[in-house]
């Protein structure tokens, strides 16, 4: 039932209110007797929310509604009302048609495994024992979550002196980055700011060809920067003062140097650049690679020696300030870093980069193309790592074959020093997915 982003997919059929309603009993029944509640723009988001509230109440549980917010401010406002579990209605960066249910501690990382696990075996068994007629729970409402993430952010970043930022909303729910970053003294323009969940100006994932109009903007006019969020506001991609889209793993790489001294850890997925390591190397730090998907991230930032953890797709983590990957707070930190160290396309040119491939293929029965995927590439490779899909290493390069946990996908990524070697091993990962495809 639950991916590494929670519960997610098409309203109406994977995600409904009966399943709402479901997940509100569990999170009682597993301990939680405040929750605190949150969703995007969404147009299913209120009928969810709307269940899940009364499930919790039900079971005598109290709600905090926060209406309609950022992912990264509901992760947030857990600690900040004493609550012991905090819910999202989200599907990120999904098509709108799509919905989810995202399930956050008091630390601000979402649930771990073993925490769904145990969600997810109580809504099976679907055994509940209503609360009395005098003994069910409340409904408080909290408008100002974002006001307070708005200060947060504020506070965590230095002043900036002079900068003109472009903020393309995504008409999702990431609004609050445009004003924290006009109170750290930057000239914000915005995009795509009204909050719609039809999400009509472009797709939800801030990918680089959804965000062609921010691209022909900030390239045409003086901007010094361009931020891009998805639906719920916990991814951010950016573009640089010539209107060029930046890869999230040169983002990575970029935010991952500022962070780490000599001897540090930085935390990202199996499916980074080598150019990371390399970049980590010049300053006598080092990455740790962990499975895809923003809670393991999290979960190895919270050891002592890691100082980030991020993720190529966009979720950028500084486990001091918060452990939910917040989209807000990297634009604010990337706004500080151009101004303080001159123009991104600069900042970029002096990392190195590798040539590298990401691919998508549908695939229905994804569990057991994987197991086909991996037994074969036991059998054609001496160098297989099996911790989050398949990842296959040679001495020039490598790569990954995934399933998605949110989508019908298998996702190839490739990664050589040269083009030649990234197509070879495009080619050898492409055919071993295609085999155990065809392999019913």
């Amino acid at each position: 039932m639950f991916g590494t982003s929670g519960v997610r997919g098409e309203f109406g059929t994977d995600v409904t209110v009966d399943l709402a309603i479901s997940i509100g009993r569990a999170l009682v029944a597993e301990g939680a007797e405040r929750i605190v509640l949150g969703r995007d723009p969404r147009t299913t988001g209120p009928l969810l929310a709307d269940a899940l509230s009364a499930a919790v109440r039900e079971s005598g549980g109290d709600i905090v509604d926060c209406g309609m917010v950022a992912t990264p401010t509901l992760a947030r406002a857990v600690a900040w009302r004493d609550a012991d579990a905090g819910v999202m209605i989200t599907a990120s960066h999904n098509p709108p048609e799509d919905n989810g249910i995202k399930l956050w501690t008091p630390s601000g990382m979402a649930f771990d495994e073993e925490r769904r696990e145990r969600i997810a075996t109580l809504v099976e068994v679907d055994e509940y024992d209503p609360a009395t007629w005098d003994a069910v729970g409340t409904a408080s409402k909290w408008d100002d979550a974002t006001a307070r993430h708005h200060a947060a952010i504020v506070d965590a970043v230095a002043p900036i002196e002079k900068l003109s930022v472009v903020v393309d909303v995504g008409n999702g729910a990431g609004g609050v980055t445009a004003g924290a970053l006009r109170d750290l003294g930057c000239s914000v323009e915005t995009l795509n700011a009204e909050p719609d969940g039809h999400f009509p100006s472009r797709p939800s994932e801030p990918t680089e060809d959804a965000c062609e109009t921010l691209q022909a903007l900030v390239g045409a006019t003086d901007a010094d920067l361009g931020i891009a969020h998805d639906g719920d506001g916990d991814r951010m991609m950016a573009v640089d003062e010539t209107g060029q889209f930046l890869g999230g793993d040169a983002l990575l790489a970029l935010f991952g140097r500022r962070a780490v001294g000599e001897g540090g850890v930085v935390a990202a997925p199996l499916n980074t650049s080598l150019a990371v390591d390399d970049t980590l190397a010049e300053v006598g730090a080092s990455l740790t690679r962990t499975r895809v998907g923003d809670v393991y991230v999290a979960e190895r930032a919270r050891a002592d020696d890691v100082v980030f953890g991020g993720e190529p797709s966009g979720a950028w983590i500084w486990p001091e300030e918060t452990l939910a990957p917040d989209g807000p707070l990297a634009a604010a930190k990337l706004a500080v870093l151009v101004d303080r160290e001159g123009p991104l396309s600069a900042l970029v040119a002096e990392l190195p980069s590798y040539p590298l491939r990401r691919e998508s293929m549908e695939v229905e029965a994804k569990r057991e193309v994987m197991e086909r995927v991996a037994a074969r590439a036991y059998e054609e490779y001496d160098s297989v790592e099996t911790l989050d899909g398949v990842r296959v290493e040679r001495e020039d390069g490598w790569f990954l074959v995934r399933a998605s946990g949110t989508q019908p996908l298998v996702r190839v990524t490739t990664e050589g020093r040269t083009e030649v070697t990234t197509s070879e091993l495009y080619e050898e990962a492409r055919v071993l997915l295609e085999d155990a495809i065809d392999a019913r």
